[in-house]
């Protein structure tokens, strides 16, 4: 008899080819999560290639999910469970798996030609390699073929079912509900019902297998996760999320959303999920490169929409002489940058934060400009509001920035009520703005914020261009003296930004650290996570972290100074920490991981420990 263990968190990982529909089983999977209840976070990992070599290591496509009855803050570093759809699966992931670990294998691609393409000289399923872990071996596909034998399909289309045979089986081991994943593929596959019949047929058949087996000895139960607050819940992805806050701060200011794009990695779905919203007034414009995607989100402003663009590192190199024409117009725009790993082409499915300094300084010339980052998949939404928001408030270029893990990485978030949004007011010029009835484009409100008016109204008709402006009047100026005034005035306004930037808020519950780890962006996961595991062990230690890196908080010098040492990881060389100890003059500590994954959050603990401990010993 199966027996019933409960456990506060498990880390699954699906692995397998890139045609084994590991992404959707892991997706499918995690909605089930959501709807059990449990708080959750995912990783997932997949080649660049469209088609990646088959049964090879590079060609493996895994996804990793982290679910819990607490609050989690990253997929976790290492699984505690793996399914191995072959053996190259098995051999990219088997070293991330801790001893005693749950091996879950598809035994019929264990072939000798394919153990042979990825050096292994005999099966680890059967010649006792495999002895420190929990293996299961099992014909997944051979049983997913035969349930669906009844339903007249090929054979290669009836063994496309065995990793909805796998999901079947693995919601059956962590008392998964069902209904959603048979709603889902009911839908997904109603203009195909064989194929639908035989994804439902082989998901229930895994399930039931499950039920009949005596195979496991253990089947587990993770409880639901109680919410921090009372509300509407989803499972949601950060280009999801990231499109949605666009949507919003749009309808907040009453303005068209204009998105134009280049499909680019991992920035595409921002592009897809806008493109699907045409009904609710989105207007998208796939453009022929990067430049033109920038043009022509730049030229919807001018036209007094609210203008976007989203990129990766690459386009956003493409964009910058767009990005400063915007400064030097004035006007709002919104770039998302969904960093990934570089440089060139680098990484393009692997994630990254190496993009801070081209945010910072990237263009020519005085072009300053506010730059925001999202911390979680969820927290994209209320950054890309805040970014709308900064944009029309102060009529500036924004960048944003996400990255792929939090772009293609999901978690619970709760529905905002989007009438308690913060008022955004794009204030349309209307009529002159001068006593003797002339219109000015340059003068400014207490933000320094500039007049904008829309084309074609009547009285407005104004000059404008990527020339040096006059003062006030916008007319063309090669003036010394009014050009300095101009980049002067341009920088103060990006630093008045700070009026609405609040203070870095310092979680330090004993008062006592002499340690701050100070993080920005994706990092918040890993970071509040080792926060978690350090101060468990009796440890005192302060975190903060970064939402808004230009213009900064007007209280983080005082902060810096107020410790006696300052670590900043990063997943690039030490980008802040350099501007930091620039700009404030304090010995700020990077700590650099560029793998093309999250910071490891049992590594981060290990190494702020030894920290902590060097520090206290002096």
């Amino acid at each position: 008899m199966t027996e019933v263990t409960t456990v506060d968190h498990v880390v699954i990982r699906f692995a397998g080819d890139s045609g084994d529909g590991m992404q959707l089983t892991g997706d499918r999977f995690t909605h089930d999560t959501a709807v059990a209840g449990n708080d959750f976070s995912t990783l997932p990992n997949f080649p660049a290639e469209i088609r990646a070599p088959a049964g090879t290591v590079a060609g493996v496509s895994s996804f990793q999910l982290h679910f819990a009855d607490f609050d989690i803050r990253t997929p976790g570093d290492r699984p505690d469970v793996l399914v191995a759809m072959n053996p190259a699966a098995l051999k990219a992931n088997l070293g991330d798996l801790p001893r005693g670990g749950l091996i879950i294998a598809d035994t019929a691609d264990f072939t000798a030609r394919n153990l042979a393409k990825v050096g292994y000289a005999s099966d680890p399923l059967t010649d006792g390699s495999l002895a420190d872990y929990q293996v299961h071996a099992l014909d997944l596909s051979g049983q997913a073929t035969a349930a669906v034998s009844a339903l007249g399909l090929g054979r290669k289309e009836a063994a496309r079912t065995k990793n909805m045979y796998a999901l079947g089986l693995l919601d059956w081991l962590y008392h998964r509900p069902t209904e959603g994943t048979i709603a889902f593929l009911e839908t997904k596959f109603a203009k195909a019902p064989a194929i639908r019949d035989a994804n439902i047929a082989a998901f229930k058949a895994g399930y039931a297998f499950g039920e009949t087996t005596e195979v496991f000895a253990n089947r587990y139960k993770v409880a639901p996760a109680p919410a921090t607050t009372h509300g509407t819940y989803r499972q949601i992805s950060g280009n999801r999320a990231l499109a949605y806050g666009l949507m919003a701060g749009a309808a907040k200011a009453g303005l068209q959303l204009f998105l134009g794009a280049y499909p680019i990695t991992p920035a595409s779905d921002v592009l897809h999920h806008l493109a699907a919203a045409k009904t609710a007034g989105v207007l998208t414009f796939q453009a022929e490169d990067e430049i033109a995607a920038i043009g022509s989100a730049l030229g919807a402003s001018f036209a007094g929409q609210l203008g976007v663009t989203a990129t990766s590192g690459p386009g956003l190199a493409l964009k910058m002489e767009t990005i400063g024409l915007a400064v030097m117009l004035e006007l709002p725009l919104v770039i998302c940058d969904i960093q990934r790993a570089g440089p060139a082409t680098g990484m393009p499915t692997k994630t990254e934060q190496a993009d801070l300094t081209q945010a910072l300084f990237g263009r020519h010339g005085e072009a300053p400009l506010p730059v925001i980052a999202a911390q979680s998949p969820g927290d994209c939404f209320d950054a890309a509001y805040e970014a709308v928001k900064i944009a029309i408030d102060y009529r500036t270029p924004v960048i944003l920035l996400s990255d792929g893990y939090l772009a293609n990485g999901a978690e619970p978030w709760q529905v905002p009520d989007l009438a308690a949004l913060p008022e955004i007011d794009p204030h349309f010029a209307t009529q002159a703005n001068r006593p003797d009835g002339e219109f000015w484009p340059y003068l400014r409100d207490e933000k320094l914020a500039r007049a904008w008016a829309v084309p074609g109204t009547a009285g407005l008709e104004h000059r404008i261009g990527g020339i040096e402006k006059a003062d006030g009047t916008g007319a063309v100026s090669y003036d010394p003296a009014n050009h300095e005034f101009m980049v002067n005035l341009r920088q103060q306004k990006v630093d008045g930004v700070r009026a609405v930037v609040p203070d870095v808020a310092v979680e330090d519950p004993s008062g006592q650290a002499k340690v701050l780890v100070l993080g920005w962006g994706s990092t918040y996961g890993p970071i509040s996570a080792a926060a978690r595991r350090v101060r468990g062990s009796g440890r005192n230690l302060a975190t903060a972290h970064l939402r808004h890196l230009n213009p900064l908080p007007a209280n983080l010098g005082e902060v810096l100074r107020s410790y006696h040492r300052v670590l900043v990881p990063e997943m690039n060389l030490g980008q802040l920490a350099m501007v930091l100890r620039a700009k404030y003059l304090v010995d700020v500590q990077p700590y650099s991981r560029v793998r093309g994954l999250p910071i490891s959050l049992s590594e981060l603990a290990a190494d702020i420990s030894e920290l902590i401990d060097r520090e206290e010993s002096t």
